[in-house]
This record gives structure tokens, C-alpha cells and sequence, in this order.
């Protein structure tokens, strides 16, 4: 197995390698994270800057800093390598007294890298994935297919950016075999930099909505965006057919669809119709067991029962197993990968304990209006005594605010008995859910997050299902966390 050394952080930054076997133990961009053996990554950020923790970070046991501005502590005592004025001949005295910095132009492009410099090392299959909903989930589940049979690393949490991507692909070593990476973006260009750092040869689109709408501008822009995965694909090979890249395209998506014309690679499609490659029937929802459906595959029809919760998530499955299948697994591994629930930090929606017998829908991880819909079609086939649902703003929408919310509260009327709404883009929800026929008396309006929690502690009943969602910025969680039972067990948990 290969370990990233300190000779390699120096020839992936310079180009130059040098009798350095100090093994790196980890690559933090957090001084607090740091410990014996890491490399410490100086990032300048919105609130702070990482260069003034450096010395925290050698204090805590790190052996080298990749930084852009000078350290005055070990700049003054020669322990800093200033790529591009440094003389090499003095590296190998330098790097014989650590802790040290290694300068660069720009600490955030030294990691990107870096990272390319150690992607190029290895020969892992890649793939990446790229869509405005259902990213994570997927990621989880392609991750969960293929550890079946082969090695496979994978981006944790959130790590979808420009910053996080880097910072999973350094923990590449020679057992991996497959790395399936989630990628994300706020702007044209950043899936194109992302796929110039990690190379996939597999990418895979979930939908494309109004997520960052704001930001970008038109949804013509967002699928453009999107594109610039399939676009980076390598072609695919007419002498080979299993060689070269792969397009793994939502059928169901207009937007989606037509990126089959944009790339080289060879496309394989999913969806709930039966011209897609992969197309599922008979699609039922079993509530918080999960769903039911049949997967159709050429002349193969597979029933299948895996515990994603509410109908939509076939989507998440069909594009999964198509990966799992394109890759050569049978049905049972897929289905087991499938069946594998992940660990509650990566789900997106989970189903917990709340007071007095009551069940909490966290899904507050993000929101927009396809998301929302969604998870309020998954309270629409569950059994309560009573259905409420908690919403806040969606953020990031641009032109499609109103709109989008307007839609959300036209369906919320239709479903719930309680709407309770927080912010003044949900009072747009609001008052779509008046005008689509909910009682007035049935709907809400809070100031906060606080003043919500402490409403439904007090009104919550057993059998009742409350459904949280809202931005991730919004913070939503607080009021999770403050309805949540702690049971003496385990808590039952499920995802989508």
C-alpha cells in the first residue's frame, strides 16, 4: 500500500522529488483535526484565515504546512521551502528539521494539486457524480454496491467541492479500486476543475432544478453546469465497447436527457420508462419500511424491497445499480449494496423518535422545491394521526423563489393537517396553501426556529409525523434536535 509521503507533497508542488520518507498521516484543513504525521493546508476563509493557525497545527503534531504567506516563526529559522525562489540544493537540509512550510503561490491551488499530482499515481475507476438533488444519496448507495466486491473510497459528508474533492482523493492508496466522488458546484467552470483534479471515466447525472439559482442565473446555465461532467469524460471506444467513459443520464429529466448529445461517452440511461435502459415498475411505497418496485433490465426483471424512503428514491436506485451493473456485479451484489443502509451522518432524511410517541422527518440538510415536494409526497403515504409540516425558506432560488414556493405550499395544502412555516419566503408557501384550500386555522406562521420547537414540544401526540425542512443555512437542525428522543436502544433510522 502506498502512504503519501513528505517527498511526495514536495514533488507534486515543485515537480522535484527529494529523500523525504516522513509518512503523511492525513491532510487537515482544520488546525483542531491535526495530529501526529499531518500535512496542514493554510486556506484563507470568509470568517478566518488557516494561516494564522499554522503554529497550532505543528503544536498539535503536524509535520508540514502548504501555506502562501509567510510563517514568520519557521521562515526566520529556514524551515520554509518558497516554491519557485527557494534554492533545491537547500530542501534536503530544510526538510531535515521539521516541522516545516512549504510557500506556494496559492494554498487552495497547491492542494488541487497535490491531489491531481496523487490521482495520477493510482488507476482506480472513478466515478463521479454531479446533479441539483439526490447527489449524496446516490453516492452513498454506488459506494455501497461496489464495496460488495472491490476497494472502493468514497467522498465523505459534504467533501463535494473545490476544497473537499482534493482532500478525499489524498486518501487514494494502491488497494483502492473504484473511488466514487460527488460533485458539486456554485458556478460554471467548478465541475470542470473538479474533473481535471479526480479524471472520472464514470459520471453520473441524478436531475437538474433550480439549486443555486440564484448564483447562476438561468437554468440554462445550471445544465450547462451540470454538463461539464459528461462533457470530461473520456470517449468511449467503438473497437472496445467496455472501454472508455460512461454517461449514466437521468431518462425521466428533460434536462437531463440531452446531455447524451454533449459527450464522447458511451450512455446508459435509468428511469420509470421503459425505453431507459434501466427502468423500474410497479413502484410502491411501504412508509418507513422503504419502497417496493421491479427493476427491468433487458429480459431481466428483478423484484426488489430496499429500505429508501418514498417513491422518488427509485431514481436513486435505478442510476445505482446501473453503475453496479456497468461494472460488472450481479444482481445479488446489487441488491445487498442497495439493502445496506449507511450510517445515519450520511443520510439525508432520517425518521426518529420524537415526544410522546410522535415520529420526526429530519430532512434538513437542504431544501428545494423538488426535495420539498418530494418529501412531502413521502408524508402524503404515511400513516399518522396527524401530519405536520415545519418549513423554512429555500434558498438560492433567484427568479424561481415565488414559484417554487408556491408550488410547495399548494402541495403542502393537499397533504398536511398542520403547516407550519418560518421566514418570509415561506410566508409565500403559506399563502399558496390558503389558495389551494387549507384551512387558515391549519396554518402557521413563527419567527424562528426556537419559538417552532417549543410549539411542537407542546403539541406533538403519539402517532403524529412531523416533517422538518428548510435551507441547510437555515438551520433547521435545532429544532430536530430539540423534539428528539434519546431511547435507551438504538434509534430506527431510514434514508433516502
Amino acid at each position: 500500500m502506498s502512504s503519501l509521503t513528505l517527498a511526495d507533497v514536495i514533488e507534486g508542488l515543485t515537480g522535484n522529488r527529494i529523500q523525504a520518507a516522513s509518512i503523511i498521516s492525513d491532510v487537515v484543513i482544520d488546525s483542531r483535526q491535526a495530529q501526529a504525521g499531518s500535512l496542514f493546508v493554510a486556506l484563507p476563509g470568509e470568517q478566518t484565515d488557516g494561516h494564522q493557525f499554522v503554529e497550532q497545527a505543528f503544536k498539535q503534531g503536524a509535520i508540514a504546512a502548504i501555506t502562501h504567506q509567510p510563517v514568520a516563526s519557521l521562515y526566520d529559522q529556514g524551515q520554509t521551502i518558497e516554491v519557485g525562489r527557494t534554492d533545491p540544493e537547500q530542501w534536503a537540509s530544510i526538510v531535515d528539521n521539521l516541522p516545516i512550510c512549504i510557500q506556494v503561490e496559492d494554498s487552495l491551488k497547491g492542494l488541487q494539486q497535490l491531489a491531481a499530482f496523487w490521482r495520477n499515481k493510482f488507476n482506480p475507476r472513478i466515478v463521479g457524480i454531479t446533479g441539483s438533488v439526490g447527489k449524496s444519496t446516490t453516492k452513498e448507495l454506488v459506494w455501497a454496491i461496489l464495496s460488495t466486491r472491490f476497494k472502493t473510497l468514497k467522498s465523505e459528508g459534504n467533501y463535494n467541492n473545490e476544497i473537499g474533492l482534493p482532500l478525499t482523493l489524498l486518501n487514494l492508496n494502491a488497494n483502492h479500486e473504484y473511488v466514487v466522488l460527488e460533485m458539486g458546484m456554485y458556478a460554471i467552470g467548478e465541475i470542470e476543475l473538479l474533473c481535471k483534479i479526480a479524471r472520472p471515466q464514470m459520471g453520473v447525472v441524478t436531475n437538474v432544478g433550480p439549486v443555486h439559482l440564484e448564483r447562476v442565473g438561468t437554468m440554462e446555465r445550471i445544465v450547462q453546469a451540470k454538463s461539464e461532467l459528461v462533457q470530461a469524460l473520456p470517449a468511449s471506444s467503438t473497437s472496445e465497447p467496455d472501454t472508455g467513459g460512461v454517461a449514466i443520464l437521468n431518462y425521466d429529466d428533460p434536462l437531463v436527457l440531452p446531455m447524451a448529445a454533449k459527450t464522447q461517452a458511451r450512455v446508459l440511461t435509468y428511469g420509470l420508462s421503459p425505453k431507459a435502459d434501466l427502468w423500474a415498475g410497479d413502484v410502491v411505497s411501504a412508509g418507513l419500511e422503504g419502497i417496493r418496485f421491479v427493476f427491468h433490465h433487458g429480459d431481466e426483471t428483478i423484484h426488489a424491497r430496499i429500505p429508501l424512503l418514498g417513491r422518488h428514491s427509485v431514481h436513486n436506485a435505478l442510476r445505482s445499480a446501473l453503475v453496479g451493473l456497468e461494472e460488472g456485479l450481479a444482481w445479488e451484489e446489487i441488491i445487498a449494496g442497495l439493502q445496506a443502509l449507511p450510517s445515519s451522518s450520511q443520510l439525508r432524511l432520517v425518521a426518529t423518535p420524537g415526544p410522546n410517541g410522535s415520529t420526526v422527518l429530519d430532512d434538513t440538510y437542504n431544501a428545494s422545491p423538488a426535495s420539498t415536494i418530494a418529501a412531502l409526497n413521502l408524508l402524503d403515504d404515511l400513516v399518522a394521526t396527524k401530519k405536520i409540516a415545519v418549513l423554512r425558506d429555500m434558498m438560492e432560488l433567484g427568479s424561481y423563489e415565488e414559484e417554487g414556493h408556491r408550488k410547495v405550499g399548494c402541495r403542502a395544502a393537499g397533504i398536511v393537517d398542520l403547516l407550519v412555516v418560518i421566514g418570509p419566503r415561506s410566508k409565500i408557501a403559506a399563502e399558496e396553501a390558503r389558495a389551494c384550500g387549507l384551512n387558515p386555522s391549519s396554518i402557521l406562521e413563527l419567527e424562528n426556529n426556537e419559538a417552532a420547537a417549543d410549539y411542537l414540544t407542546g403539541i406533538l401526540e403519539p402517532e403524529n409525523i412531523v416533517l422538518i425542512k428548510g435551507s441547510l443555512s437555515r438551520k433547521m437542525s435545532e429544532i430536530v434536535s430539540a423534539l428528539t428522543v434519546t431511547s435507551s436502544g438504538p434509534k430506527k433510522q431510514k434514508a433516502i
